[in-house]
């Protein structure tokens, strides 16, 4: 069984995202931030990643992917953020240069529907 590391400080959210993890035959760990997440990948190896962009830090999504893809770099990086609701700031993965300073394989914003995970992990892991 794939396993899988959701990360967010939102319970509802990690709840939701389990769940719909779960139903796509992952098994899943949860932390509620950057730091639970770095001390979790110190024993967990998951085969996917899907982190809040924005946590305890308004950077901590970024740092945690960096870090993720410096000691793990095969493990495929989802970034979701509600950003652009919380800041009206327009903000993706397909802003030229984004993919040269952004540590992830793909960007979704919040709220995030099933098919849009689904579409979004087939993408990164294939």
């Amino acid at each position: 069984m794939k396993k899988a590391l959701v990360v967010d400080d939102d319970e509802d959210f990690l709840f939701q995202e389990k769940k719909a993890l779960e139903a796509l035959g992952y098994s899943v760990e949860t932390a509620g931030g950057r730091m639970e997440a770095m001390a979790k990948l110190e024993n967990y190896k998951p085969d996917l990643a899907l982190i809040d962009l924005m946590m305890e830090e308004k950077d901590s999504g970024f740092v945690l992917a960096h870090h993720i893809k410096k000691i793990k770099p095969a493990i495929p990086v989802i970034l979701v953020t509600a950003v652009t609701s919380e800041t009206g700031i327009q903000f993706d993965m397909d802003s030229q240069g984004a993919h040269r300073w952004i540590n992830a394989d793909a960007m979704l914003v919040k709220p995030v529907r099933v098919e849009q995970l689904k579409t979004a992990i087939e993408k990164v892991m294939a």
